[in-house]
């Protein structure tokens, strides 16, 4: 993992998250701007994962558990898929509460993938 890159995922998936909760509790149904802040949620995922199957080459290796790293990742990169597959079936403003929840669990699995990756103690 890239430091910096990873609060900068947490701040973009709070802010989605936070965007999509607000305009679902206002009563507004998924629409491009909540899908879009999943979407790019998703992108920074997606550059998270290739970073960390490259970054053990160059001597970036996790601090923690490897494995649990891992589950964390592959979980995360599905949790905005099935987010907005269920906002695309479900066009109800509580797919774009779901869509907040999705962005804001994100947030608290990549802070959670940071400290696996630099903080634990082996």
């Amino acid at each position: 993992m890239i430091e910096w890159f990873s609060y900068t995922q947490v701040a973009v998936a709070v802010v989605a998250g936070l965007l999509c909760v607000v305009l679902g509790l206002a009563g507004k149904v998924p629409n491009d701007l909540t899908m879009g802040a999943t979407a790019l949620v998703e992108v920074l995922l997606v550059v998270q994962l290739v970073v960390a199957l490259v970054a053990p080459a160059f001597g970036n290796t996790p601090t923690g558990d490897p494995l649990e790293f891992w589950v964390y990742l592959v979980s995360a990169v599905l949790l905005p898929l099935a987010g907005g597959f269920w906002a695309l079936i479900d066009r109800t403003r509580w797919s774009t509460v779901v869509l907040g929840a999705v962005c804001l669990a994100v947030a608290v699995m990549v802070y959670r993938m940071n400290v696996i990756w630099f903080v634990q103690l082996a």
